[in-house]
Formats: C-alpha cells, structure tokens, sequence
C-alpha cells in the first residue's frame, strides 16, 4: 500500500509500505479521509515521534476492508470513524472508564502507524459506527470535534453562561458551536486580528478581535485552544472573577506567567482546569457519541470549516502550507483512493 512513513525529523517519506497485520479483535480500516492535526505539524517537522518509521494521522474515517474472525464478519464495508488512543486497561483512570487519562495508553499515528496510509489496523473496540450517508469528509472530523465537546463539558457551561474561544483553528471554531449546544447565551471566538472573521461568522459565531487585553470581554468560561503565553494570558484577562478557564492548547513550549497575570489568577479566584482528548468507551454514551448524533441530525455547521482538501499523493503540500501558514486554513483534509468515496 502506499503511505507516508516518517524515516526522521523532517523526513517523511511517500512509499510502498507493507499492509499492516490484522491480530485478533482488529480490523483493517480502508482510509477514506484524514485531517492534518496541528500537533502533526511539530511531529513531523521538529519533534518526531517515539519511534521510526511511523506513519502518522489519527484524524480519520473509513471503511473496514478486513476482520479477523468470523465473530466480527458483520463490519466488513462498515463506514466507521476511529477513537485514535487505545487504553492499556488495566491502570486506575481505565478501571474508573476514563481511557482519555489512561496511564500507558497508545496511540494511532504517533506511536504507531496512522492514516497518512491506505489501511490501517485498529481494534474493534475503538470503532465509531457510522450511517453510509454521512461524508467521510465530516467523519473524519469526529476526533477534534469530539476533543471541542470534552472541554465544553468539563467546563461546567450551564444555560445562559457566557462563553469566549481564543483560538481561531477547528478546535476553538467548533467548540464554541457545542457552547450552544451546550446552552451559553454568549458566545465569541476571540482571534488575533479579522483574517478569519468571515471563517467564523460562516459558522454561526460572533467573532472578535483581540486589540488589547483591557478590551477583551468578560466571560464566565474561557476555552484556550492555541497553547501560547500570550493565548493565555488572554484568557486569564478574559476571565471573570470566578470563571473558570479550560485549557486545551497543544502547548508551544514553556508557558511562563508574568507577576500581572499570575495575580489575577488569584484574585479573580479563577478555576483553571485541563483536557488534552475526548471520552469513549466502546459500550457507553461519550463524547464520540454525542459527536456522531449531532453530525448525523445536522446540529453542527462543519462543511465550512474545512478549507483545503488535498489528494493522497499531495498530503506534504497541505503539511508545508500549515507550516508556513501561506494562507489561512482551518481544517485540512487528505483524500485517499483519489476521493471516490468522499460521500
């Protein structure tokens, strides 16, 4: 099959590549569609992985090609989404059914092969059942959609909040679309200028700009979802006294705090709290599942948020425009077998 192997820290290499194995309890998942994450941009080209070669992407949908046993014969050509960390389930957070804290988790496309391939190999308990009609386009989204809706659940938002994005890519554009699903009254994605202002306002949003950090508006909860000092510190001056913050930003490197912005922390008596994935559990209602419904009811506006959308054989074209941020992009897709499954 063909992939994209990444051989070493800017390396990535298109290739002929053994299909990948299929041990008991997996599949082989037919890639349809995969995004380019932000966290692969930094994995790729300055940081790696943990180990080479490894084909990344864990943002993706597809069609099970291959079971087996015959006790799962029934998936084949299956439309199906992925949950891209596979728990070890056996530490605490697993037992408690928290596999987004799992402890020695792994991980589709960082620490081992991913989508940026025509197969790839998962276990059936991390697929997502999907309707034929939804567009493998959109399901491929299911995985930074369902990390937006975690941070809007943990955050506590509750009927009539008000609720400020900083952040302008996917993640902070949809989870101020789940704020409302979520029931907030008030809710602006807050960018660094208007470049993507149109972006935004496409789906739904009220937009603003950030000027100055005595003009930002006041919220009950603040969703930072860029992973910057200066993100941050946005979001502390956004913050009302009380208001929570949720962190969810893939972090740039070391995030100091100025003496300023560490006081109002303390005087705001400001709750931080953290996410970095999403809830699943193959059984049980989740995050995933919650996606899904909405997707599949219409209730989410995503087609705008996918602004590039590259062939197989071009998937390092759509890496070096992340990069070099040579255009403005929001969520960019990756069509394998020349898109003729898009819909």
């Amino acid at each position: 099959m063909k992939a994209y192997s990444l051989h070493g820290i800017g390396n990535l290499v298109y290739e002929d590549v053994p299909v990948p194995s299929c041990p008991e309890g997996w599949v082989i998942v037919e890639v349809k569609a995969t995004g380019i994450c932000s966290s692969d941009i930094p994995r790729i080209f300055t940081k790696g992985t943990y180990h080479f070669p490894t084909i990344p992407g864990h943002e993706f949908a597809g069609v099970v090609a291959k079971v087996a046993d015959g006790a799962n014969e029934s998936l084949l050509g299956q439309h199906v989404g992925v949950f891209p960390l596979i728990p070890c389930r056996q530490c605490s957070q697993c037992e408690s059914h928290h596999y987004e804290m799992c402890e020695h988790y792994d991980y589709v496309g960082s620490r081992r092969d991913g989508a940026f391939a025509q197969y790839v190999a998962v276990p059936v308990w991390n697929l997502v059942l999907l309707e034929n009609t939804l567009p493998f386009i959109h399901a491929a989204m299911l995985e930074p959609l369902s990390v937006a809706l975690h941070a809007i659940k943990i955050s506590g938002v509750k009927q009539g909040d008000s609720v400020g994005i900083i952040g302008t890519g996917m993640i902070g554009i949809s989870a101020a679309q789940w704020a409302r699903w979520g029931g907030a009254s008030k809710i602006k994605v807050i960018g660094r200028g208007n470049g993507k202002r149109q972006l935004v306002e496409s789906c739904g949003v009220e937009y603003e700009a950030c000027k100055g950090l005595d003009e930002l508006g006041q919220y009950d909860i603040v969703i930072e979802a860029v992973g910057t000092p200066d993100a941050i510190e946005q979001a502390i001056f956004a913050a009302r006294p009380g208001g929570v913050i949720v962190l969810m930003g893939n972090p740039s490197g070391d995030i100091p705090f100025k003496q300023d912005t560490y006081w109002r922390v303390l005087r705001k008596q400001l709750t931080l709290k953290g996410t970095w994935n999403s809830s699943y559990d193959g059984i049980q209602p989740s995050d995933w599942t919650d996606a899904v419904g909405a997707l599949t009811r219409g209730e989410l506006n995503v087609a705008p948020l996918v602004t590039h959308v590259f062939d197989q054989s071009d998937v390092m074209e759509g890496l070096v425009m992340m990069r070099n941020h040579k255009e403005p992009y929001c969520k960019v897709m990756t069509i394998w077998n020349n898109g003729d499954s898009v819909k």
